[in-house]
């Protein structure tokens, strides 16, 4: 039997106090500058001011890898009876808090498929993500607009798509009919407000097949990978598409797939700590080597290789599973204005040529 609950919107803070109680809560929220006014953006972030206004500027893989964390902690000591002798001690241990993040976006929750596969799935699992994957839920709320950048239904997701969700959310008149998903879900909505009447659930439901049935965005990735080797070695299209390029990163950091990191240590005295940190495939020193050589050393072959990592070596390797979630981050945040979508969509145009 389903499980729902109706939060009226003036109730809406009340509850979210309540939530932040149980679980370190994580919303969609308006990021104010210094003078505390509005700048426009909205991040995911701790706490419970809230905005569904508009998709986020950054996605929510932060709660799963963050921008950079502590992996362990390490001292080096000396055997005041063995001067020749050190030792070093380290401390591993890690504790994944009960987290939730409310009001989540479809395409963000899809995305972490892509790194679940990459993280948890094997050969080699990260028990820092897996650990923050066992303990965090998602409340997704069903997407009611979208702007030109949107293609997630032309990547397998969709406005409605609830696929590795906890709860549901769909905004109606006066409030939110939040429907339990999981078992985890049904015990969470206990106590939290009433059931939603007749009207409201009625609501919810119609608003739920239109955002089900509603395409977002026109993009053909079918047959993808084929066509991306076919065209590996014609620098010609790449200039095209892409010599533009900037290489500043921004697509990588933005997009909810992209999981590049880089480990390193950072000491002073005796004691250190050993840090991962996001990087960028789209940076010159990411690939390359100490003997000097890059074996991408332009632009062109950094983002010839982000564009096959999403549509070819992913798919390949993931039964098919595209390594885009279709938000459009990417094509908003560009700030010479290069449209994946475009890049991808003539893959197939005239590939043998």
């Amino acid at each position: 039997m389903a499980v729902k609950i109706f939060i009226a919107t003036d109730r809406l803070d009340s509850v979210l106090e309540k939530l932040s109680t149980k679980f370190d809560l994580w919303v969609p929220a308006p990021l104010k500058s210094d003078k505390s006014g509005p700048t426009g953006f909205v991040l995911y972030a701790p706490g419970t001011l809230l905005s569904f206004e508009r998709q986020t500027t950054m996605s929510l893989k932060k709660v799963l890898l963050p921008q950079e964390e502590t992996l362990l902690r390490f001292e080096y000591g000396k055997d005041p009876q063995e001067p020749a002798k050190s030792s070093v001690t380290v401390d591993d241990s890690r504790q994944a808090r009960p987290t939730l993040v409310f009001g989540a976006r479809p395409c963000d929750v899809k995305a972490l498929l892509t790194m679940d596969g990459v993280f948890a799935n094997g050969p080699y699992v990260d028990p820092y993500y897996v650990e923050r994957r066992k303990n965090t839920l998602f409340a997704t709320l069903v997407c009611r607009q979208n702007d030109s950048k949107c293609f997630c239904t032309s990547v397998g997701g969709g406005p409605a798509d609830m696929e590795g969700s906890h709860l549901k959310i769909v905004q109606v008149e006066d409030g939110y009919v939040v429907e339990a998903l999981t078992k985890e879900a049904k015990a969470l909505l206990k106590d939290l407000a009433e059931a939603p009447d007749g009207d409201k659930e009625a609501q919810a439901a119609k608003i739920f097949e239109e955002a089900s049935k509603r395409r977002v965005g026109e993009l053909d990735a079918e047959g993808s990978p084929e066509a991306f080797r076919k065209r590996f070695e014609q620098t010609d299209y790449w200039r095209e598409m892409i010599g533009q390029c900037l290489s500043c990163g921004v697509c990588t950091y933005v997009c909810p797939t992209c999981y590049c990191f880089t480990i390193t240590d950072e000491t002073r005295n005796t004691k250190g700590e050993r840090l991962r940190s996001w990087d960028s495939c789209m940076f010159y020193h990411y690939t390359l080597e100490a003997s000097g050589h890059n074996p991408r050393p332009t632009k062109i072959e950094r983002y010839r290789n982000r564009v096959g990592h999403k549509f070819s070596y992913i798919p390949e390797r993931y039964n098919g599973l595209l390594g885009c979630c279709g938000c459009g981050r990417c094509i908003r945040s560009c700030p010479v204005s290069i449209d994946i979508r475009q890049v991808v969509g003539h893959l197939k145009e005239n590939a043998c040529e």
